[in-house]
């Protein structure tokens, strides 16, 4: 999908609209283990057509960029107007080689960084929602927006699971 990073952003923000982000990224755990649950592994390696990730690299794209969230909100929350990197995912996926990730092993580490990222997120100060970072594409984002992006960011990819599995 070849879209520009503000429709991205309106893109993804247009998932989460009528839901509550902290419910979202609490539960995005649990949902994607009951998603994978039993699902031989040769199906979560199938790529659904040329150039589309499969289960497994969707699992391997969560785990790494929780890691890279991590890495934002410490920087912005340390030092308010941080820069923030973009980064080239499909270059990530290449470079980290998705397609041959242990999806239960992606999904073990996306869970423990999402528990760590949450945690940190329940202990700032209510003004520190509002520190923002300069995103190389995107701009000024705070705290709080970044947290927006990341549960519409996980709909997006449970919605894709969901259809590569053939659950709801």
């Amino acid at each position: 999908m070849n879209e520009t990073p503000q429709q991205y952003v309106a893109r993804i923000l247009g998932l989460i609209a009528g839901h509550e982000p902290m419910k979202v990224q609490r539960s995005t755990d649990d949902k994607l283990q009951k998603l994978t649950r039993g699902v031989p592994r040769k199906k979560l390696n199938r790529r659904p057509a040329p150039g589309k990730w499969s289960v497994a690299e969707i699992l391997a794209h969560l785990a790494e960029t929780e890691w890279v969230i991590g890495w934002r909100l410490r920087s912005i929350l340390s030092s308010n107007g941080a820069p923030i990197q973009a980064f080239d995912q499909d270059a990530w996926a290449q470079t980290s080689n998705y397609a041959k990730q242990d999806p239960r092993k992606s999904l073990a580490l996306f869970r423990i960084l999402r528990d760590a990222n949450l945690a940190l997120l329940k202990s700032i100060p209510k003004e520190k929602w509002e520190y923002y970072g300069m995103h190389q594409e995107r701009g000024q984002e705070s705290v709080a927006r970044i947290f927006q992006l990341i549960a519409g960011h996980d709909l997006n990819h449970l919605g894709q699971v969901a259809a590569l599995v053939g659950r709801k």
